[in-house]
This record gives structure tokens, C-alpha cells and sequence, in this order.
């Protein structure tokens, strides 16, 4: 074996063919010699039924040795000799595949993968060496081989290794899946050998090149041509057709091989694969005619493609470089012809048929061009790329979306990826890139393929010319045109939204303004898409505008922008840098509306109406935020940063919830902020108010003003459940201890609720600051609030204290506004009441300050009353309800029971007695009563719509008699003024009443002093102005209310007086 392995084919040939013969040449005779022994040696083992290892082996390790060699035929030269014998071949054969079969070992198979292979394609293995041997038993070899496809697809499927994520093949692996795919090429070659021309009518140019055959012609020819005798031809086919699950798994492995290093190459083999599955869908379950389960149409289709596609899915054939131009011209020529299915002669059927075969070509031109390294491939598209890139566009027209989809793919990765150096060339820009913008021009709906496709070429190309062409057919008059732009655009934008980042900033910008001009598209699909890639854009190009496009459009357009607007910030919903871009550009717009020189366009947008529609649009942001704690601590530092900045408040104002939530960050922050602040002294207040300052003096002060105007800001927009926690340590720690309320100096504070107090009661504090804060106070739970509230006003009270005596009634009133009878109820409030009575028995002038006190006293006592009357009613109370309203109801100890008493008694209680001394207790009476009275018109108008019945029903039994009775003129003026207002404001409250009411105006009306005429008259008037349950109530009596008019028309002096009974009487008689 050695020596006829290592002689020359030449020579090898030579003996041979003198094999019997006698010759001089003693290395020819050698070489007969051992040929001689190794015939009889095969011919014994053949006789003895022994296996032929011994020989096979040292043929497969040879062929592995010399797989690259020239001299490489001496094996497969030896077995063509000894196949000349029908016996001595089917003992090699068989013991050729018993070989791969029972042999575990590596080597010895990826050497028979090399033998076989050289078996099988014998006319290219063995050129013009002899081969008659293998030539006459070819069909009888390949059903033996045949019968190790299993085998061979086991190895392969078995041979992977993983790199970086990747599949690729081990070198027996490979070498068994070239066998596989040379062995079955060689079975669909012989299946079509005497396959008949099916369609005689092509152009010549596509005869130089073997045709698929196609479902509907192969039915033709079963119907046409049923006396034709193929059995030997279709034997080979069904022998194709038992394997099709292995070739289904072969080109499973050699899709997933190349999609590292051979992407197109890769995708067509994925095509290849949808293929195959396809035809066993289709054909899996037919039998044809004669009962076999290989159906006749299935096998000539599979055996027509696999002849082609075997031949392009090999690894390793060094005879492809010689035929690749070949093939080239064949498939676009090919997918030319088919192309062109418009004309009207064209039957569904012939279109459906063309359509496959079209489908064919694209995937043999991917396999092809996939084949080829990227020198080979750039080689080519110097002398083919335009009619390439011409055969491939004209596809993007097909309704097809499999053909669009792959003339995209081949486009992509030959044009795009593979070939190097074309995208943004001259050459480019003046033939291709015009043919792929026609596109955008022509098609009512361009494949998303395509769009994919313009969108890398954007991408890739070393200018921004396509980019440019782009967004003018994006700004354009043709909705087609714009809509395909707007596919493009899209693509471009999603499809790399990181390497927006590498583009001029210019660049990215009219990109920007682009897609902003199309927010006020007529058409819905541009807008869609505008409104989804501007948030892909850098917030920094999109929000300043947009921010002014909220402002300022129509109602029309604004909903489009206000749209945008929410998808960019839910997009960046965690991103703190967009948040304080978008506070940036709220500023800025803010002051441009202030400034005198600003364009009338900004000028239509008012700074409310920038509230009402950038600022109402922030919680549809907050609702995507899932983490605040990222964003409030710096929202925070940025508003103690600019703390003049009123946007920034208004900004927190939308997102109070989510700050409650975080509340206990937020007033951590607030309290280091607050106790890094000085406390101010009297000099800084005498600055503020004095009138000679310079102007830096004037910023200082503003800048502190500010300053600690900030903090109170920030827990203003805080909810009330903040303030409600008494656990709280940084709300209330410096007032709890084991849950009871202690007492603290608030000058020294170490939580909120000190700080607040601290500034509404500080000697020296701005006028606004204090005056928040003590709004503030009221917020403050009142088991906190009130013990403190109390102290303080009774010291102010003591000292006549104005600043913290407003302080003070200011934060209970706020109080009594936000609680009602959760404050109302506390056990110090009767102290605070009568501290309230003392300071309205001060004497005061209109306007002075105490004045100014006494009113808010007033409404403070009003409402108390307000919130006294929201506590339930009790049974009592029920069943006095139920009584007669003419009866005196009994008031217990109440607010609103003292003030009735201060108004209709003549004397003071004995703890009020010590505010007024000697002859000055009458003088002082009067105006206490009068303030009194003004308490109740001031609960009029405040108390709510639920307490109003229950106002009336405490009040105007006592007020009645009260006011008939024989009380002070004054006071009883100021008593039909109570029920003047109390007609006015609680409406069919006072229905029980009316009667009693328009009696005592017309007895007031009779007897009363000109104060109380008057009054009783605009008493009248409301009550006839009432509804008209009201109107029946009072109807018996108008008859007299219409005499006594007349009477004081024609007698009374004042002339105000007559006037409004002359206008009664014209409502009456009308």
C-alpha cells in the first residue's frame, strides 16, 4: 500500500493498464506487482467475507495527508481500478461506510469525509485521470453512501463549538457537512439527468444554466407526460426526499456557522432553510399517483433547488473561484426574467410560479455573493455593481414582502457592509443614492426593509447629503413623500440612537426642527412618528422649543405638542439633567414675557397661560417616575440655589404628592437650610423700610428676602397629611416626649414646627415672611399649635403686640379654615376666644392699627363660629331641631351662643369686666356689640352650605325678639343687618323665618330710627329677591308691605329711602 500510495498518478495510471502484461520497466513492474498482491489480497478478504480495514485505512489517511497536494488522486485512482469489479466494489463500498459507522475515532472520519467527497465529485477530484471504474457504478455508489447521511448529519450536528455568543464549526464537523452537501448535490444531479426541458420558450441567456423546476410545471409534465420513464432518476429523487429532515438540520448548523464571519451568506442560508420547510409543509403529507409516499412534484422541486443550493452552501470547494462570474450573470439574469410579470398576458398562476423562482434566484445570488471575502467581492463590484444594484432595486417595487426583504438584505450587507469604501463616494451619490431616494418618491408604502435600508445608508454615509434629501421629502407638499421620510427618518433615529451622539450638533438640530414642524401635520401617521422620535432626540435641541409651541399654539395644534411634550419627559422620567433643562427653559420663557423688547409672538403667551399648559402637563410625568428619591433632593438644593426662582416652586407645586411621600428628605433639607440662616435684627428691618438706601443695599435685602421666604415655600407644598403625623420626628420631635405635648422656646427650634413658629412670632422678621409663616402655623397639628399659639397671643395681648398679634390670629385662622372642629375643640380655644373679645374691646379709629386688629378678630370669631357649627349634631340638638322655631332655643356654653349674648346683653360678662373701668364701660358697650354683630355677618358669608340650617336655627330666635324688643338704636340697626346678610347668603336656609322676617322689616319699617328703615328696606328687597318658596312664604303679607311703602315714598326725608321704596313697589305692582 505504501509504495502504490506514494508513486506518482502517472505512473500508477501506467501500471494499470499494463496489469497482465509483461514489461522491462522495473518501477512499473514494482507497481504491477504490488497492485497484483492487492487484488488478491481484496479478493481473498471479499471470499472469506473478512474486513477490508487494513486497505481502507491507510486510502482514508492518505487522502487526508494529501488533501492539498497535486498528487492527491492516488486513492481515489485505486479505487476506480478495483470498482471495475461488481463484486470487489460492493465489498469496498459496504465496508466503507461500516468504516464511519463503527469507528469513534476523529481522525479516521474527517479523512473519510475527504475520500468520500473525492468519491462522489470524482470528474473535478480526479481530472484527466482515469475513472471509468467509479463513472460505471456511480448510481450503485451513491445509494451505499446514501446510506451515511445519518451518520454524517450526526457528526455535524454534534461538531459545534461556542465563541464570543457565536456557533462555529470544528474541522471534522466541517469536512462532514462538505461531504453531506457533495453527496446529496451528486443526488439531485443524477435525479435530473434526463429530467425533460420544461419551458423550451426562455431566452437563450438563461439556457446556459440549469432551471428549478416549479411546482406547476411539475404537475404539468405528471398530466402531459405519464409514459415517460424517469424510475431511475426518481429513484435518486426519493432517495433526496428520505433525507429532507437532514438536510433541513444540515443547513440549520451552516446558518448558524456563518452568521459570525459570512452574514449574507448566513441569511441565505436561513432563506435556504425556510425553504426546505416549506416544501415539507407542502408536500409532507402527498403521495403521488402509484401510492409512494415520496410525492413526484416534492421530489423534482427539492432535487431541482438542491442542485443549486448544495453547490453555494459548501465551505470548502477550490473550484468556485473558477465559476462565480458564471453564476453571477446566471442568477441576475434569472431574477431579471422573472421580474418582469406585468404584462397582461400573465396568469395568476404563471405570476404565482414566477414569484417562486424569483425567490430562487435571490437566494442562490445571496449564497454566492455570500461566499465571498471582501476583496473578492469588492473585485466584482467594480465590473458588476450597477447592474447588481439595478436588479436588486427593482425588487423593492414587488408586493412580495419576502422579495423586498431579501433584495434588502443582499443590498444591505453587499453594498453597505461587505464591499468597503462605496457608501459616501462620488460614484455612489450620482447613480445609487438618486434610485434609492425614487423610492421615497414612488411608492405609496415603502417596505420597512427599504426604510431600514435608507436608514443605515444615512447612517453609514461620511456627510449628511442623504440626510438632507431626506428631510426635504419630509418637509414637502406630497403626503406620500413625507409619510415614506417620516418611515425613514424613523428608522434612522431608532435604529442607532447612540450614534446620534457622534452628529453635529447643528445637524441633529434641523433634524429637530423638522420633526417639531411636523407635530402640526394634517396627517396622523407623520405625527405619530414625529411625536415618537423627538424623544430620541437630545431634550437639549427639542424642549426650548417646544416649551414655546405648548405656549403659544392654537387649540388645534396644542394638543399634538402637548403630546410630545409628556413623551419626552416620560422618557427621560428618571433623568434629572432633562428636569432641569425643562425648569431652565420655564425660567427663561418667564422672563422673556417681562421683558419689555420681547417679539410679539412670545408676547401672546402670557405667563398664566404658560402655567395652565406646560405646568398642568407635569403630572402625566410624574405619574411614569417610579423613584423619586434620586430627584427630589436635587430638585430641592436647585430651588435654595435660585431661591427667586418662582418656577422652580410652581414646578414642586405639581409634584406635592411625591414630595409628601418623601417628606421626611424634604424637611430634613429644609431644616439645614433653615438653621443656616442668621436670625435678622432690627437694623436689617429699618434698611428695608427706610427710604434712603442704595442700590445694593436694595439687592442684599431682596437676596435675604428670598432666601428665607424659600423654605416656607417649599413646606407650603406639602399636603396637610404631612403636618398630621405627631410620630414625626423632624416635624414635632422638639414638642413629643413619651407622646405628651410639652412646651418648648421656639427661639432655639430643632424641628419644623419650631421653625415656623420661630418666624411668625420673631420681634424683627419681613412682613411676607412672617405673614407666611404664620399661615404656615396653621397647618400645625393643634395639640402643637394652640398651647403655643395661646402664650403668644396672650403676651401680645398684654403688650398691645400688633405684629404678633396679627401673626397670631392670622395662623388660627388658617387653622380653623383647614381643621375646623378638629381645631375648634381643642381645651385651650375658650382662652383664646375671650383674648379675641378683649382686644375688640379696645378702643380704636377707623384705619389706626388696633382697627386693623379688631377686623381680624372679627373674622376670626366668625370663623370659629364656622367651624363650630361642622362638629356633628347631637340627639339634643335633633330634637330641637324638631321644635318651633318660635320657641328660644336653649344654646349651650358655644362660641356662637357668646357672641348672640355680647350682641342682645347689656352687660358684660364678669371676666371682660376688668378691660373697662368706670364711666367708660357704656361708651366701650356699644362698639363691642356692633363688632359682635359684624362677627355674625361675617359668618354669613363664610359658613358653609351644610351649617347654614343650623346656623339659622341657633341664630334668628334670639335675634327676632332681640330686635323688636326695645334695644339700642345702633344695635339694633346692626341686628336687621345680621338678617339682612343672612337673607342674602344662605338662601332657602331662612324659609322658616321669612314670615317673621318681612314682619319685623315692615314693623322697622314703621317705628325704626333712618338707620333701621333702611336697613329693614334692604331687608325687604333680599327677601323679595329670594327664591320663590321664599316669594309664598311672604306672599300674605305684601298686601301690607306695599302700604307702608307707599306711605315712607311719599313722607320719608331721606331720599335714598324713597328711592329704594319706590323701586319695592314698582316689584310689586310689575
Amino acid at each position: 500500500m505504501n509504495s502504490l500510495l506514494t508513486s506518482r498518478p502517472k505512473k500508477l495510471e501506467d501500471a494499470i493498464t499494463r496489469m497482465g502484461v509483461a514489461t522491462n520497466r522495473s518501477s512499473i513492474a514494482s507497481l504491477v506487482e504490488s497492485m497484483s498482491l492487492l487484488d488478491k489480497y481484496v479478493r481473498d478478504a471479499v471470499e472469506r467475507d473478512d474486513p477490508l480495514d487494513d486497505v481502507l485505512i491507510p486510502l482514508i489517511e492518505h487522502s487526508l495527508k494529501c488533501k492539498d497536494s497535486k498528487h492527491a488522486n492516488q486513492a481515489t485512482i485505486l479505487l476506480n481500478w478495483l470498482f471495475q469489479d461488481p463484486c470487489l466494489f460492493k465489498a469496498l463500498a459496504s465496508n466503507l461506510i461500516n468504516l464511519v459507522s463503527s469507528k469513534e475515532d476523529h481522525y479516521i472520519a474527517l479523512g473519510w469525509c475527504t475520500l468520500v467527497r473525492d468519491l462522489v465529485d470524482y470528474e473535478t477530484s480526479m481530472g484527466q485521470h482515469l475513472r471509468s471504474g467509479i463513472r460505471a457504478r456511480d448510481l450503485a455508489l451513491l445509494r451505499i453512501l446514501s446510506t451515511s447521511i445519518s451518520r454524517l448529519s450526526f457528526i455535524v450536528c454534534n461538531g459545534s463549538v461556542l465563541q464570543d455568543g457565536f456557533e462555529l464549526p470544528t474541522r471534522l464537523s466541517l469536512a462532514a457537512a462538505d461531504c453531506l452537501l457533495t453527496l446529496t448535490q451528486s443526488i439531485a444531479n443524477k435525479s435530473l439527468d434526463s429530467q425533460m426541458n420544461f419551458e423550451r420558450s426562455r431566452p437563450s441567456k438563461l439556457h446556459t444554466f440549469d432551471k428549478p423546476v416549479n411546482t406547476l410545471a411539475v404537475r404539468r409534465l405528471e398530466q402531459e407526460n405519464d409514459h415517460l420513464d424517469v424510475s431511475s432518476n426518481i429513484e435518486m429523487g426519493v432517495l433526496l426526499w428520505e433525507n429532507l429532515e437532514e438536510l433541513i438540520t444540515l443547513v440549520q448548523k451552516l446558518n448558524a456557522w456563518s452568521r459570525k464571519s459570512r452574514p449574507l451568506h448566513g441569511k441565505g442560508a436561513e432563506l435556504v432553510l425556510r425553504w426546505l420547510q416549506g416544501i415539507r409543509t407542502d408536500y409532507g403529507g402527498l403521495s403521488d399517483e402509484a401510492g409512494s409516499k415520496a410525492p413526484n412534484a416534492g421530489v423534482l422541486i427539492v432535487a431541482s433547488c438542491w442542485k443549486h443550493y448544495s453547490m453555494l452552501l459548501r465551505l470548502d470547494d477550490c473550484e468556485f473561484a473558477q465559476r462565480h462570474d458564471n453564476l453571477l450573470d446566471q442568477y441576475l439574469s434569472g431574477i431579471e426574467f422573472y421580474g418582469d410579470t406585468g404584462s397582461e398576458e400573465c396568469t395568476e398562476n404563471s405570476r404565482s410560479t414566477s414569484l417562486e423562482t424569483r425567490k430562487f434566484f435571490l437566494n442562490c445570488l445571496a449564497l454566492l455573493l455570500g461566499r465571498l471575502d471582501s476583496k473578492k467581492l469588492a473585485r466584482i463590484m467594480l465590473d458588476h455593481d450597477l447592474r447588481i444594484s439595478d436588479v436588486l432595486l427593482s425588487q423593492f417595487c414587488c408586493a412580495d414582502v419576502e422579495v423586498v426583504d431579501e433584495a434588502a438584505c443582499i443590498f444591505r450587507l453587499v453594498f453597505f457592509k461587505m464591499a468597503g469604501g462605496i457608501v459616501g463616494s462620488s460614484k455612489e451619490r450620482e447613480t445609487l443614492l438618486p434610485k434609492l431616494l425614487q423610492l421615497l418618491d414612488e411608492l405609496v408604502i415603502v417596505s420597512r426593509e427599504v426604510t431600514i435600508l435608507l436608514a443605515q445608508y444615512c447612517s453609514l454615509s461620511a456627510d449628511f447629503w442623504c440626510v438632507e434629501q431626506v428631510l426635504k421629502r419630509f418637509a414637502s407638499g406630497n403626503l406620500t413623500q413625507r409619510r415614506n421620510a417620516a418611515a425613514v427618518i424613523s428608522e434612522f433615529i431608532q435604529s442607532s440612537p447612540d450614534s446620534a451622539e457622534g452628529h453635529s450638533i447643528c445637524f441633529m438640530q434641523d433634524v429637530a426642527n423638522h420633526l417639531l414642524d411636523r407635530l402640526s401635520d394634517e396627517d396622523t401617521f407623520v405625527r405619530t412618528h414625529a411625536t415618537e422620535l423627538l424623544v430620541l432626540i437630545d431634550p437639549a435641541l427639542v424642549l426650548p422649543t417646544l416649551v414655546r409651541l405648548v405656549c403659544s399654539a392654537n387649540e388645534s395644534s396644542s394638543s399634538a405638542f402637548s403630546v410630545a411634550f409628556v413623551g419626552i419627559l416620560r422618557h427621560h422620567n428618571q433623568n434629572l439633567d432633562v428636569i432641569n433643562l425643562l425648569l431652565d427653559c420655564l425660567s427663561n420663557f418667564s422672563q422673556s414675557q417681562d421683558h419689555p423688547k420681547a417679539s410679539e409672538d412670545m408676547m401672546e403667551c402670557s405667563s398664566k397661560l404658560m402655567a395652565d399648559r406646560v405646568f398642568k402637563l407635569i403630572p402625566e410625568w410624574s405619574k411614569s417616575v417610579e423613584d423619586w428619591t434620586p430627584l427630589i433632593r436635587p430638585l430641592i438644593e436647585k430651588t435654595f440655589a435660585q431661591p427667586s426662582n418662582a418656577t422652580i416652586i410652581k414646578f414642586l407645586s405639581y409634584i406635592s404628592d411625591h414630595l409628601a411621600d418623601s417628606a421626611d428628605l424634604v424637611l430634613d433639607r429644609v431644616l439645614v437650610q433653615a438653621k443656616s440662616q442668621k436670625e435678622i435684627d432690627g437694623s436689617v428691618i429699618s434698611r428695608g423700610e427706610g427710604k434712603s438706601h442704595v442700590n445694593s443695599d436694595m439687592v442684599c435685602l431682596q437676596q435675604m428676602l428670598f432666601d428665607r421666604l424659600c423654605p416656607l415655600l417649599i413646606i407650603k407644598l406639602l399636603p396637610l397629611r404631612v403636618f398630621d403625623d405627631l410620630l414625626s420626628t423632624i416635624m414635632y420631635s422638639q414638642f413629643l416626649q413619651s407622646g405628651v405635648i410639652l412646651g418648648s422656646d421656639i427661639g432655639e427650634y430643632e424641628c419644623l414646627a419650631a421653625f415656623l413658629l420661630n418666624r411668625a412670632f420673631h420681634q424683627f422678621e419681613f412682613d411676607s415672611v412672617r405673614k407666611l409663616a404664620a399661615e404656615l402655623c396653621g397647618r400645625i397639628h393643634p395639640q402643637v399649635l394652640f398651647p403655643v399659639v395661646l402664650s403668644q397671643l396672650e403676651g401680645a395681648v398684654q403688650n398691645k403686640d400688633m405684629l404678633k398679634m396679627k401673626a397670631c390670629l392670622f395662623s388660627i385662622c388658617t387653622s380653623l379654615i383647614i381643621r375646623g372642629g378638629d381645631s375648634v375643640s381643642h381645651p385651650v380655644f375658650y382662652k383664646i376666644e375671650r383674648s379675641v373679645h378683649r382686644v375688640l374691646l379696645w378702643p380704636s379709629m377707623d384705619g389706626d392699627e388696633v382697627s386693623k386688629a379688631q377686623h381680624g378678630c372679627i373674622d376670626c370669631l366668625a370663623l370659629m363660629i364656622c367651624a363650630e357649627l361642622q362638629v356633628p349634631i347631637t340627639s339634643e340638638d335633633s330634637s330641637s331641631d324638631r321644635s318651633s322655631h318660635t320657641e328660644h332655643a336653649t344654646l349651650e356654653r358655644t362660641i356662637l351662643g357668646s357672641v348672640i349674648d355680647h350682641l342682645t346683653k347689656e352687660k358684660l360678662e364678669i371676666g371682660l369686666l376688668t378691660e373697662v373701668t368706670g364711666n367708660s364701660a357704656p361708651r366701650m358697650m356699644t362698639p363691642f356689640r356692633l363688632c359682635m354683630a359684624n362677627v355674625l355677618i361675617s359668618a354669613c358669608q363664610k359658613i358653609s352650605e351644610s351649617s347654614k340650617k343650623t346656623f339659622v336655627r341657633k341664630t334668628f330666635p334670639r335675634l327676632i325678639p332681640f330686635i323688636q324688643g326695645k334695644a339700642d338704636p345702633d344695635v339694633r340697626a346692626a341686628g336687621i343687618q345680621i338678617l339682612f346678610s343672612s337673607v342674602y347668603h344662605l338662601k332657602l336656609a331662612i324659609l322658616p323665618f321669612a314670615s317673621d322676617l318681612l314682619g319685623l322689616s315692615l314693623q322697622s319699617l314703621r317705628e325704626g330710627t333712618d338707620e333701621e328703615k333702611m336697613a329693614a328696606a334692604k331687608l325687604m328687597a333680599s327677601l323679595m329677591a329670594s327664591d320663590v318658596a321664599v316669594i309664598e312664604k311672604i306672599s300674605e303679607s305684601l298686601l301690607d308691605a306695599r302700604s307702608v311703602l307707599s306711605g315712607l315714598y311719599m313722607s320719608d326725608s331721606s331720599d335714598e329711602l324713597r328711592e329704594i321704596c319706590q323701586k319695592l313697589l314698582q316689584c310689586l305692582t310689575s
